[in-house]
């Protein structure tokens, strides 16, 4: 049953009179409910009667006082309390008919109904109104209203809706305009249909209107490849599309000299296939038609540049990557394959996969840098990477902190090759007075990698001027690793050093299969 009350705000009028959920809504003021419309309009007043019939039958008044407009806080199913009105149009360019199957069903809903042009801003085309429909638009004062209008042209407009009714959208628009009811009206341009000559004529048309007719946007026509059965028509070129935004540029000088507004604008598609740039911020009134497309460009730009001066570049980013995550089959042309993590990031890594991944130069999977930077490796598998450079799996230098494992679970780092140092890890790295950093191997496995040079599963960097190396390990397995010059298993450097001291602490771990463990200087 309609007017189903389904709920009841807590602290509101409703709740404090003791209407409850299930009850029924009958009337108000004696005038039955509808719809949502009747609801709303009627429940305005300062003094109101509720005709309220409960479960079982009975039926109470409710006579309530309260502020003008004040909400009495009553809920009901269905949005509006009715069905929505299904469109009967057969539209030429319609979005709906052009979806592909298998969607849910609501997809396929066109609605054509004035109540949810007021309520939530659809457009209506009035062909499915009857006269009483706009005296009640009229009498309630619903308004502004989003109409789809396409031509004035009646003849084109039956033919571009598919419905005889069609044609009598500029009378219908006139009536609405001469009761003071608002109206924002939109043009789905298609090329010679409705175009050139045509849109001059609907343009001038509706402005004869204003300001009842408060703007018009013209968006182009969108087509899928889902259109069997409908007829064929032409999208715009960047040659057709440029010619339409230069004719109407016309109009628009002329409508800024008469009252300071452009009223009739082009969806931003128009300005990328034109190849022009979009218009100013001034030139969209505050984005009223941005839900039409018009203006979306402009707004993004306008909001990064208000913006960006109040950034705070002290602020330190997070990346967390877990819960099975795969990272796979990725390639950078300089650092990190898979992640690039810098400038005070911190980035985390739980039970998650990251393979098949390359960066040109260092950090086939990951790429950690710069002081106050850290990478924390908790678990998970990295394998199967490579660089061209140093680090098949992992690069950590230039000041960043590297935490690989924790006391109860570590990650697996194998099979990754590099064509520099470190043919898993290569820790602390990086050139010039920033290098090194600090790095600590809790728990893991560091297996079956392969360096071109230093370090088949972990190359240590030293510190450069300003920077420190200290390197720490426990409870890890680095094992059946190869390199071509010196550390098939760990390379360090002659400059590995914490804060006025050599520092490399390596406990309770396992180095094991045919490697050359190399420490220099350690």
């Amino acid at each position: 049953m309609k007017n189903v009350i389904t709920s009841v705000m807590p602290d509101s009028i409703a709740e404090e009179v003791g209407i409850e959920e299930n009850d029924i809504l009958l009337s108000v003021n004696g005038e039955k409910i509808v719809d949502i419309i009747d609801y709303r309009f009627l429940t305005n007043d300062e003094e109101i009667v509720l005709e309220i019939q409960k479960p079982n039958g009975e039926v109470w008044d409710y006579e309530i006082e309260k502020e003008y407009g004040e909400e009495l806080g009553l809920e009901f199913g269905g949005g509006i309390m009715d069905k929505a009105k299904r469109c009967s149009n057969k539209c030429m360019f319609c979005f709906i008919d052009q979806n592909p199957r298998g969607m849910r069903e609501s997809l396929y809903f066109k609605d054509d109904d004035s109540r949810l042009s007021f309520l939530q801003g659809n457009f209506v085309t009035l062909t499915n109104m009857k006269e009483e429909d706009i005296d009640r638009i009229i009498r309630y004062r619903i308004s502004p209203i989003n109409i789809s209008v396409h031509t004035t042209n009646p003849e084109l407009r039956v033919k571009m809706l598919g419905n005889r009714f069609a044609g009598t959208v500029y009378n219908r628009i006139k009536r609405l305009a001469e009761a003071g009811i608002e109206m924002h009206c939109q043009i789905v341009l298609i090329p010679e249909v409705n175009n050139g000559e045509e849109l001059k004529r609907t343009i001038t048309e509706l402005y004869e209107l204003y300001p009842a007719v408060a703007n018009i946007a013209v968006v182009p026509i969108g087509v899928t490849k889902y259109r069997d059965g409908l007829v064929q028509v032409k999208t715009f070129t960047n040659e057709t599309a440029r010619k339409e935004l230069e004719m109407v540029m016309e109009f628009q000088k002329r409508f800024m000299k008469e009252i300071n507004d452009p009223f009739v604008r082009f969806s931003d598609e128009f300005y990328l296939v034109a190849g022009i740039d979009v218009p100013e911020e001034s030139f969209y009134n505050g984005y009223e038609q941005i839900e039409d497309g018009i203006g979306m460009i402009r707004c993004f730009r306008e909001a990064i540049n208000y913006t960006a001066q109040d950034l705070n570049k002290n602020i330190k980013g997070t990346l967390k990557v877990y819960g099975d995550t795969k990272i796979h089959d990725c390639v950078s042309v300089t650092e990190g394959g898979a992640i690039h993590n810098s400038q005070k990031g911190t980035l985390s890594i739980e039970d998650s996969e990251i393979w098949n991944c390359e960066a040109l130069e260092e950090g086939g999977a990951i790429f950690s840098k710069d002081a106050d930077s850290s990478c924390v490796i908790y678990s998970g598998k990295i394998h199967n990477n490579k660089s061209g450079e140093s680090a098949g799996a992992v690069f950590s230098g230039y000041g960043a902190t590297l935490v690989i494992g924790r006391s109860t679970s570590g990650p697996e780092i194998f099979e990754n090759t590099s064509g520099g140092s470190g043919g898993g890890v290569r820790c602390n790295g990086g050139t010039g007075s920033d290098a090194g950093g600090i790095t600590t191997f809790i728990r893991g496995t560091i297996t079956n990698n392969t360096s071109g040079k230093h370090g088949g599963g972990i190359a240590c960097g030293e510190a450069g001027e300003n920077g420190q190396s200290k390197l720490y390990m426990s409870d890890t397995t680095v094992s059946n690793n190869t390199c071509t010059e010196s550390g098939g298993g760990i390379w360090t450097p002659n400059n590995i050093q914490g804060t006025g001291t050599e520092y490399a602490i390596i406990q309770n771990s396992r180095i094991t299969w045919l490697l050359l463990l190399t420490f220099i200087s350690l």
